[in-house]
């Protein structure tokens, strides 16, 4: 579908490609593209490159170091990389924690915190899940109380995605028990590297250390460290899930894996054509191609109207329900193409130790684990339920 780009948004269109063609590693691409794990050290060298060339801040305005970009552009740009097979620039600090701590926090937390961002200097993790409270967050346990110039932490999170590399963690926190229980929250920034810290692996199905469980018990975080104001920090919440939720959407990324979905069904074969050309199957894929089309219109219109205000809005809530539709629906397409040769979880394979993989098919191997991993999309950063829920609240008064 042409979007109608200007001359100005198709040479900036240019201008990427020629970046990522000059500047991507071919070993970053090869993994991307074909669905192999990446490890600390591949994001990191690829945040930095970006950071090089000025861009890693894309959605950031330009007095934080940002490029300042229009949304346009910043759509582009993500695009762009993602078809490209381009590692992603970990969200935690770019698209999440950044932009709260520009909304809310003080100075000195802004000149701390967001040149580290950008550098690749800190690696920051998401402290919201709890064993009992996750879709409701609100229910969060963890407590922080002052003590002088400190608060004293104790709790648990879990689902702390990559916390095992994280040296940094922005953390919602209870610090007021007699208020109504989103009124009693704050938002505080934890050096991980704090006494009282433990972080636990939760191994996954395909055998990815992708999350974790982290304990706190008597961590000492300074006060300093508190984003905007005391048992404020459920609005500060609100506003980073929006931003998470919207790009959880990942259009580039759904395009990336519709052309990959394509390529396997013309691989394979039924009836002795390729599947691609059966009419049911041709028509499965159709649908979720006009649903990617119809999702990216809108993730512009958010991207616009984001960069107008900072107040919550129900389009982030559609933007994670559809793209996480998308993206389940994609990985059910490769698992039917593929049929068993699917079957193998081969995690020798996704390492890159070929010479130990037990069903090297370049395309199959994969995508066991890609299919049990993608179900996770409609539970982190709010689970579909809840985004119903809210969108029923807001746009229908329920």
């Amino acid at each position: 579908m042409d979007l109608n780009y200007s001359i100005e948004d198709k040479q900036f269109r240019e201008m990427v490609q020629a970046f990522l063609e000059t500047r991507l590693p071919d070993d970053l691409r090869r993994k991307v593209l074909n669905h192999l794990r990446l490890t600390k050290d591949d994001f990191l060298h690829w945040h930095r490159i970006v950071n090089e060339r000025g861009w890693v801040g894309a959605s950031w305005p330009k007095e934080y170091g940002g490029t300042g970009w229009n949304a346009v552009q910043q759509h582009i740009f993500a695009e762009e990389c993602a078809i490209a097979g381009a590692p992603i620039i970990q969200p935690f600090g770019i698209s999440m924690v950044g932009p709260v701590i520009m909304a809310f926090g003080n100075e000195q937390q802004k000149s701390r915190y967001l040149p580290r961002i950008l550098s690749g200097e800190d690696w920051w993790c998401q402290g919201y899940s709890e064993p009992g409270a996750g879709s409701d967050l609100a229910s969060l346990k963890t407590l922080a109380h002052r003590e002088g110039d400190h608060y004293i932490v104790n709790g648990q999170k879990t689902w702390t995605t990559l916390g095992q590399h994280a040296n940094l963690m922005f953390c919602l926190v209870r610090t007021n028990t007699e208020a109504p229980k989103q009124k009693g929250i704050s938002f505080l920034l934890i050096d991980m590297q704090t006494p009282g810290i433990t972080v636990r692996p939760i191994i996954m199905v395909d055998g990815e250390h992708e999350v974790n469980e982290v304990f706190l018990e008597n961590v000492k975080v300074p006060v300093e460290n508190l984003v905007g104001d005391e048992n404020r920090g459920w609005t500060y919440a609100k506003y980073l899930l929006d931003h998470e939720r919207t790009s959880i959407a990942a259009v580039g990324r759904s395009k990336r894996e519709l052309a990959f979905l394509k390529h396997l069904a013309l691989k394979r074969k039924k009836d002795g054509r390729p599947l691609l050309e059966c009419p049911l199957f041709a028509a499965r894929v159709a649908q979720i191609e006009i649903d990617l089309i119809a999702l990216e219109l809108m993730a512009l219109e958010v991207l616009s109207s984001k960069a107008r205000d900072t107040n919550t809005r129900p389009d982030a809530s559609i933007l994670k329900i559809k793209g996480t539709d998308i993206q389940m629906g994609l990985t059910e397409l490769m698992v039917d193409a593929a049929g068993p040769y699917m079957a193998p979880s081969d995690s020798a394979f996704l390492e890159g130790r070929h010479e130990h993989s037990i069903f090297n098919d370049d395309d199959a191997a994969p995508l066991a684990g890609l299919y049990f991993n993608y179900r996770k999309t409609a539970i982190y950063g709010g689970s579909t339920e809840i985004q119903k829920n809210i969108l029923s609240r807001i746009e229908l008064g329920l």
